[in-house]
């Protein structure tokens, strides 16, 4: 039997980056996928390449909270409740000093980055609370978060600050729902060879990349496959007894 055979996951930002191998690891581990972005056409065209599986397209923007409660409806309409959410979609800004960050710019990371995951978890708390309620079953969220939350970034402040609120929402919601059988984790990745870190046209072994390596104890990028699989751990059905942990994935930079 798979991990997360018939469970219904709810996935964010699944167009690319770390979504997308989220959304095909938890499929090829036999779940039912509801999936969501910002871009309709990325997304649908990210849905075609998994195959064999249930899977449900709700594009939207994460920083309105219409969007986080149209996708916990979704969910219950078409799987009849949501068993697991991954908080993924996010931003960066610019590197930058904090004195020269535009107020526009600042506000948009916060709202995607912070409120976005807070406007998810709000209604995909609600709906497993209820469940449990009714039915003493209730579910698994995993935000993913930042090493960036953790310690501070320079350069990076306003990412920093918002993903050091996703841990603090984080641990708060898992202390408020640790005895309604709900676990919330956060997995913590650093630099990851993604576009959001290298560009859409960066090659291995770039200056870029040996630049960001530096200052890693491996001396390397996360593979995304790595993140994906601490993610998949943090949900699991069978790590029923973790709740409220902040795993880093990240090559040792935290501990330094």
């Amino acid at each position: 039997m798979r991990r997360f055979d018939s469970l219904s996951v709810l996935v964010s930002g699944a167009a690319g980056g770390f979504g997308r191998s989220i959304a095909r690891a938890f499929a090829a581990e036999g779940a039912k996928l509801l999936v969501t972005d910002l871009d309709d056409a990325a997304l649908a065209a990210s849905a075609k390449d998994i195959p064999d599986t249930e899977i449900v397209t709700l594009a939207g923007d994460v920083s309105r909270e219409a969007t986080a409660q149209a996708l916990v409806e979704t969910a219950i309409a078409r799987f009849g409740g949501l068993d697991i959410a991954i908080n993924n979609a996010g931003i960066v800004h610019a590197y930058k000093r904090l004195s020269t960050i535009d107020a526009a710019e600042a506000e948009r990371v916060i709202a995607i980055d912070l409120m976005g995951v807070f406007f998810a978890m709000k209604h995909q708390l609600a709906a497993m609370e209820a469940r449990f309620a009714r039915e003493g079953r209730g579910g698994t969220i995993v935000n993913v978060a930042s090493v960036a939350g953790l310690k501070g970034a320079p350069l990076l402040s306003v990412y920093a600050a918002a993903k050091h609120g996703v841990v603090g929402l984080t641990r708060s919601a898992a202390a408020e729902t640790a005895r309604r059988g709900i676990r919330v984790n956060a997995v913590c990745p650093s630099f990851a060879r993604t576009a959001m870190v290298l560009g859409d046209d960066a090659e291995a072994d770039s200056e870029e990349e040996k630049r960001i390596v530096r200052g890693i104890p491996m001396r390397r990028l996360a593979e995304v496959e790595e993140v994906v699989t601490a993610v998949l751990f943090a949900a699991d059905p069978a790590n029923g007894f973790m709740t409220g942990a902040v795993l880093p994935v990240d090559g040792g930079l935290s501990a330094i």
